[in-house]
């Protein structure tokens, strides 16, 4: 099955995307795999946790970014 070689891997490798925190709107580096993070992140300026598992939400995300 060389052609489908690989493509677990995408999944697998985790992958460094930015969310914005909802309580002071600090861009927060976090790294996930298929949409899910996964380790728990604090914001570094109010404290606020993203906790692990927590699904990044792509539509809110873009939405908070093209507000800059």
């Amino acid at each position: 099955m060389s052609v489908l070689n690989g493509c677990e891997e995408k999944y697998v490798t985790p992958v460094p995307e930015d969310r914005v925190c909802p309580v002071c709107g600090e861009e927060v580096e976090v790294f996930t795999k298929a949409g899910r993070l996964v380790e728990d992140v604090t914001c570094p300026k109010c404290g606020y946790v993203f906790h692990q598992e927590e699904q990044l939400n792509i539509k809110e995300a873009g939405k908070k970014r093209e507000k800059k």
